[in-house]
């Protein structure tokens, strides 16, 4: 497995993005993100495309707002347990220390078919739970407890 990612300044709707975001299960993305889009429609915020020799496997999504990132993840789920899904959120998080961006967020809608799990998987990675319900983590993790640092 050689990922790659691809960044898409002005990303549109194409055939990846509605087989991988379009066929999610409902209630999988909040605002809307799994409706049916007209094709080549522009879409906000800065995407990344997830390839692996040329197939796309994924998407990172990030939308900057008063100097916090809230992100998407999105991960073929044939590819699923083979660390797409950490690639992703490793190129958000260099992409949002790269634009000294404070946090980076997500949220995890209601109805969720996966949430719990995915609350778990963003946690392990040093996500935490906020009253207001989003997972929040600064751009570079901290490292966990009882974890060597360097100097």
């Amino acid at each position: 497995m050689a990922l790659r990612y691809v960044h898409e300044p002005s990303a549109r709707w194409d055939a990846d993005k509605a087989r991988l975001v379009g066929g999610a299960p409902e209630q999988t993305f909040s605002k809307g993100w799994h409706k049916a889009r007209a094709g080549g429609e522009l879409l906000p915020g800065d995407w990344w495309r997830i390839e692996d020799e040329g197939e796309t496997v994924g998407y990172g999504w990030m939308d900057v707002n008063w100097g916090d990132a809230e992100i998407l993840l999105v991960t073929d789920p044939e590819r699923r347990e083979q660390g797409v899904g950490s690639f992703i959120l490793d190129t958000l998080g260099r992409e949002a220390r790269a634009r000294g961006l404070n946090y980076m967020s997500n949220v995890i809608p209601r109805g969720h078919p996966e949430g719990a799990k995915v609350a778990a998987w963003l946690e392990k990675r040093g996500f935490q739970a906020t009253e207001d319900g989003r997972l929040l983590r600064a751009p570079t993790p901290r490292p966990a407890q009882g974890a060597a640092t360097g100097s």
